[in-house]
């Protein structure tokens, strides 16, 4: 079988004018970067403004094993497999981080017959977005210590800045830093740490604004600290934001790439599904539903993680509203759940797992029986897409489809895009098109006007199963605090492991019986939430014993290799 890369090489593409084209978008409004990649600029929704809205498809799974089961692999097949079937689309999905990348998850390009190319582009730079964002991270990060140096006219207290600073690789040793150090030019001493870029607040601005305007005032609304009378100091109050703006010009322009079908595809911002909200960006779906019969998206993670999420906060800010869910499960995946096996990055799977189990399948389906009730809670179709592999047997997949349709589910379907491309989603195609038919009740999950924490009761009871929520003394005295400044109208975000239902990742398929502890509240005002931490959260990962760059190399004729 060949790699990934080895595929994606091999691929017949077109010029990128010509995908541009063929989606209808004018040669004067892209801006070329090589061949086959583009920047498309914000002016061509100005001239697709009267054109009605294609349906929208949001691609999210049940909770995830460490590996992944294949949702950015549905996500491109579903969308070329609308080809397949005589209907337009476009596929808009997150850029990856190059700490994945180099680290042990490998890329977010899709995989076998089923990904975005030129696939070494779109997981290496790509066209810097991901710079620009950390560039004006760091930028105000610069402003907040400079302005300490020179006097602190804003009577900043050092003890609360929050504002960190951002690289795009994964390194554990900059978790906790010193800076200031080495005498008073250097500026005054105080700790401080480092994020992975994609876990910057300016990413998630990028992937929630609606145009440079707006990109303008969410940057200076950015919180960074408290003066010594408890009140924010934003990236306005430092004068920064105008230049950060500036910084930001090119990257708000989604990006434009295609699948190896030749379908479009707008790979935009790539915000932590965490910390933040985990999707694409607004832009690219509002430019592609104007173009297109069909724009399939993802969410990060699970339903509970990244659709949660799109619904409540990305619908929120785009007026946009989905017309089908697309759960995405697999057999290896279901049994995880059921507790009987382990699945751990980077080690052989359980043989086990790999055998018809029908007893631990059927004990591991209440996590998708649960996912499908939450995607239902927002009154949108479900279709449950099985990302089948070589060793699922027929007994196994009839199981899943059963309990998905007995369950609440429009329908259930194989998928078999990473073997067969476009034409391995056929099924799940047509599938997906009479659910966008079917009228929805589409509803958000909570109103803004009510309080923080009857706000985080609801995602902790409804989506997550949680018998209730314990708050511990900081958290309890930031939601006073942010109800004080008027920030308690903001929805939420909240901050937890994707690899379980609970705040707990040991807690696999249905968590009951437990409370959802908070232990912090912390405020993301230029992106438009806030952040609730149920637990200890990573934002800056580290590399594994043999990271995935260990792999990654040019050959002789200067070609990449080893990228997956």
């Amino acid at each position: 079988m060949l790699s990934d890369l080895e595929i994606a090489q091999q691929a017949s593409m077109k010029p990128i004018v010509e995908i541009a084209r063929e989606a209808g978008i004018e040669e004067d409004d892209i801006e070329l970067y090589g061949k086959y990649k583009a920047k498309v600029s914000l002016e061509v929704l100005k001239k697709l403004k009267d054109r009605p809205l294609g349906k929208y498809i949001d691609v999210t799974a049940i909770t995830p094993t460490p590996l992944g089961e294949g949702k950015t692999v549905t996500t491109i097949g579903l969308s070329m497999a609308l080809n397949k079937i005589g209907k337009k689309s476009i596929v808009c999905i997150r850029q990856p981080s190059l700490g994945p990348v180099f680290g042990i998850k490998g890329g977010a390009a899709g995989g076998g017959y089923s990904q975005v190319v030129p696939m070494e582009d779109f997981n290496l730079h790509l066209t810097g977005d991901t710079h620009a964002v950390a560039a004006a991270h760091n930028l105000l990060a610069a402003f907040i210590d400079n302005h300490l140096l020179h006097g602190n006219e804003l009577n900043i207290d050092p003890f609360t800045i929050s504002w960190p600073r951002v690289v795009d690789i994964s390194d554990r040793a900059l978790r906790k830093i010193i800076v200031g150090l080495g005498g008073k030019t250097n500026g005054i001493p105080r700790e401080s740490s480092f994020d992975i870029a994609v876990a910057s607040e300016v990413m998630a601005v990028l992937a929630l604004t609606t145009d440079i305007f707006d990109l303008r005032k969410r940057l200076g609304r950015i919180v960074v600290a408290y003066n010594e009378r408890k009140e924010p100091v934003t990236a306005e109050d430092l004068r920064c934001a105008g230049a950060m703006t500036v910084l930001m010009r090119d990257a708000i322009k989604p990006n434009l790439l295609q699948t190896l079908e030749n379908t479009p595809c707008f790979v935009h911002a790539g915000p932590f599904a965490n910390i933040a909200h985990g999707n694409s960006s607004i832009v690219a779906d509002q430019i592609a539903l104007r173009l297109a019969d069909y724009v399939v998206t993802e969410s990060g993670f699970g339903a509970d993680c990244g659709m949660e999420k799109f619904m409540n906060i990305k619908c929120r800010y785009s007026g946009l509203r989905p017309d089908c869910v697309v759960m995405v499960c697999s057999i290896r995946a279901l049994k995880m759940h059921s507790g009987k096996y382990k699945v751990i990055p980077g080690k052989p799977l359980d043989p086990g797992i790999l055998e018809e189990d029908i007893d631990a399948l059927v004990k591991g389906s209440e996590n998708l029986i649960k996912q499908i009730e939450n995607a239902r809670l927002f009154g949108v179709p479900v279709v449950v897409a099985i990302n089948v592999f070589s060793t699922d047997t027929e007994r196994e997949i009839e199981t899943v489809k059963k309990i998905a349709l007995d369950n609440g589910a429009f329908r259930a379907c194989v998928s078999e895009v990473w073997a067969k491309g476009g034409e391995g989603g056929k099924e799940l195609a047509e599938a997906v098109v009479e659910a966008c038919d079917v009228p929805n009740n589409f509803n958000f999950l909570y109103p803004l006007d009510i309080p923080i924490k009857d706000k985080i009761e609801i995602i902790a009871t409804k989506i997550y199963g949680a018998d209730g929520v314990v708050y511990e003394p900081e958290a309890e005295k930031k939601i006073a605090r942010y109800t004080e400044l008027g920030w308690d109208k903001l929805p939420i975000c909240m901050a937890k492991t994707h690899l379980s239902l609970s705040h707990d990742p040991k807690l696999k398929g249905r968590p009951r019986g437990f409370k959802l502890p908070i232990k912090d509240i912390r405020p993301s005002i230029g992106a438009g939430f806030l952040y609730p931490l149920c637990g200890e959260m990573r934002t800056m990962p580290g590399l594994p014993s043999r990271p995935a760059g260990m792999n990654v190399d040019i050959d002789s004729e200067g070609r990449v290799v080893g990228l997956f």
